[in-house]
């Protein structure tokens, strides 16, 4: 949850006195802004980022591109830790679609500023619930910024979406995703290979038995590697990958 703060250098700036109002760019570069309300029903997760992803020499953070397999396309990041999370959402099997800065959120405070941020990511689940996500390190969060988070919060709650203001995630868990990640285009899902291991590993077997079993590691390793990005195959990421690690059938 963010913490409740409304006072920001002498002026309260969190949850507005007069409601919300979105701006986003639509999939065909339309640009629109609405009421929150009327919202709700936009497909948040095709939408073209709100904010160019600047690069200039001496900047603090990383931008980039992420390739995602979920969208078949790139999602930009500002940074690494944006980086990361992107990647574990399009990691995440429950996650059907990402963008990256989704919208404009607009509110005026009680004190009649008019206030806009854009969230990082919005991530659409296959059930048609959604999360807004923020990207800030823990020690980054300024007094500004909690306003900010606490008013998108607030915004998210009225359209019953999820928010999440995420800081570092664990690094053994990005570490893990990481490389099954080198793994996620489609084409590394190569037949007989990839039926053949599912029927291997239709019993839980160590990694490496399990390859050996399934054919010559050399060409069987990648494909099980995109079995386990894809879910098709189960293994704790929580723990470091390593040739004893147990995979199993992906619970359903």
């Amino acid at each position: 949850m963010v913490q409740e703060l409304r006072v920001v250098d002498g002026e309260v700036a969190g949850p507005p006195l007069y409601g919300f109002a979105v701006a986003y760019i639509d999939a065909d570069g339309t640009e629109r802004r609405r009421p929150l309300a009327d919202a709700w029903p936009v497909r948040f997760e095709d939408v073209a980022p709100v904010r160019e992803f600047r690069s200039y020499k001496g900047q603090r953070h990383l931008p980039g591109l992420w390739w995602s397999s979920k969208a078949g396309g790139h999602i930009g990041y500002e940074s690494w830790l944006e980086r990361d999370h992107v990647m574990l959402l399009d990691f995440d099997p429950f996650v059907t679609g990402v963008s990256s800065q989704p919208f404009w959120l607009f509110w005026t405070s009680e004190t009649g500023k008019a206030i806009s941020h854009a969230p990082d990511y919005f991530a659409r689940r296959g059930d048609g619930s959604a999360i807004v996500i923020d990207c800030r390190p823990a020690d980054r969060r300024k007094p500004r910024d909690w306003a900010k988070f606490e008013a998108t919060q607030r915004a998210c709650e009225l359209l019953g979406w999820e928010f999440r203001l995420v800081g570092a995630p664990d690094q053994i868990v990005v570490a893990n995703v990481r490389w099954l990640a080198g793994y996620r285009h489609a084409r590394h899902r190569l037949e007989p290979i990839a039926s053949t291991l599912l029927e291997v590993f239709a019993e839980p077997h160590p990694l490496m038995d399990g390859a050996f079993l399934a054919g010559d590691p050399i060409s069987v390793l990648p494909v099980l590697f995109h079995l386990l990005w894809k879910h098709e195959l189960s293994v704790d990421v929580s723990v470091p990958l390593h040739a004893a690690s147990p995979v199993s059938p992906e619970a359903r």
